[in-house]
């Protein structure tokens, strides 16, 4: 299961009241969120290269998946596209309220439904690509690690815990290394309760420059066959 659906999976765990808790709140912490919420202010796209590293600790093995991916806001709320080009090629779009995965090898398009639970996706999503630092404390219990070499910067390492039960049980810590100079993540790792993880780390971010609206849409054949699982 690639990131995206993994996220999926969360969001939809989001939709139970979060259980009581909070963040260990440090004067580096809240600098850190309020730089967040700073950024997202301004936030209008962000594209940036990224490795996704899947480690499943039944096998021992990581699968690596390459490429590009795409974020902008709009009036009706946040489009992500991701374009993977190794091991295998693969179109992720999040648009107009669903989840669309073509699959150019076999000509398939699977296509998530998230209902009540998009606003919770498009939170997952923007972790750290224009969410509000803050806002993070609404969900998850946040705490300030220290600074880390990740991506070739000096990062601020944060860890989040999700106040729900049932998004602890798809992803029980997320960890996210903030570049101090722009507030956008470098590097992100999500990971669950069995001891898989997801690695995923950013290289060439280039924040609010202009994306091509075909950027927003899948390349698919006349012959394309849809699923829905």
């Amino acid at each position: 299961m690639c990131i995206l659906a993994a996220l999926l999976s969360a969001a939809l765990a989001q939709t139970t009241p979060p259980a009581a808790g909070g963040s260990a709140s440090t004067p580096e912490l809240n600098s850190v969120l309020t730089l967040m919420d700073q950024t997202a202010e301004k936030f209008r796209t962000t594209e940036a290269d990224f490795v996704w590293d899947q480690f499943a600790k039944v096998v021992n093995e990581t699968d690596t998946q390459k490429g590009k991916l795409y974020f902008r806001r709009t009036k009706s709320g946040v489009e992500y596209a991701a374009q993977i080009t190794e091991p295998t090629e693969k179109y992720v779009l999040v648009r107009e309220g669903k989840v669309r995965v073509y699959q150019p090898g076999i000509d398939q398009e699977t296509v998530y439904q998230p209902g009540k639970s998009k606003a919770d996706l498009e939170s997952f999503l923007m972790l750290g690509f224009g969410g509000r630092g803050h806002d993070l404390e609404k969900s998850f219990d946040v705490r300030y690690l220290g600074t880390e070499e990740a991506q070739g910067i000096k990062a601020d390492k944060l860890e989040l815990v999700p106040k729900s039960q049932r998004a602890r049980n798809t992803f029980s810590q997320i960890l996210l290394w903030i570049d101090p100079a722009r507030g956008v993540s470098v590097q992100q790792e999500l990971l669950e309760p069995s001891g898989d993880y997801r690695l995923a780390k950013y290289s060439n971010i280039q924040i609010n420059t202009k994306i091509a609206d075909n950027v927003f849409k899948l390349k698919t054949s006349g012959r394309t066959k849809v699923v829905s699982p």
